[in-house]
This record gives structure tokens, sequence and C-alpha cells, in this order.
């Protein structure tokens, strides 16, 4: 009898320390981890466009297609 209380407490002990099995740690965890998330990717966007500046390509185009076009 004292081998199965003695069980269940240590079962009880091992799943408030669960993460599976404690959904007020795990919620919480998860929140600052979609926070986290959601900073690094918006960081980064904005890093990316600092470097990029919305730079122009160089692109040819032919003369008589201009607004004030040049004939040969």
């Amino acid at each position: 009898m004292d081998n199965t209380q003695e069980y269940h407490q240590e079962l009880a002990k091992i799943q408030d320390k669960d993460f599976t099995h404690n959904w007020v740690s795990s919620s919480g965890f998860l929140f600052y981890l979609q926070v986290a998330c959601i900073v690094a990717f918006v960081f980064g966007g904005c890093y990316m466009l600092s470097t990029k500046r919305f730079s122009k390509p160089d692109v040819n185009v032919q003369e008589s297609t201009l607004y004030t076009p040049k004939y040969k």
C-alpha cells in the first residue's frame, strides 16, 4: 500500500514539472516563444530592407520607346 502511495506522489511531481501536463507554464512559454519569433522576423525583414534599399535594376530600354523618343 505504501508503494502505490509513494508511486502516485512521484508521478504527481513528475507531471507537475512536465511541459505537456502543466498547461499554465506551457501556454506562457508558447506565448513568449511566439513573441520572440515575431520580433525576430520583423527585425530580419527590416535588416534585409535596409541592406537592399529597394535597389532598382539597370534595365536597357530602346531609345525609340522613351517619353521623348530619339530616332536615328
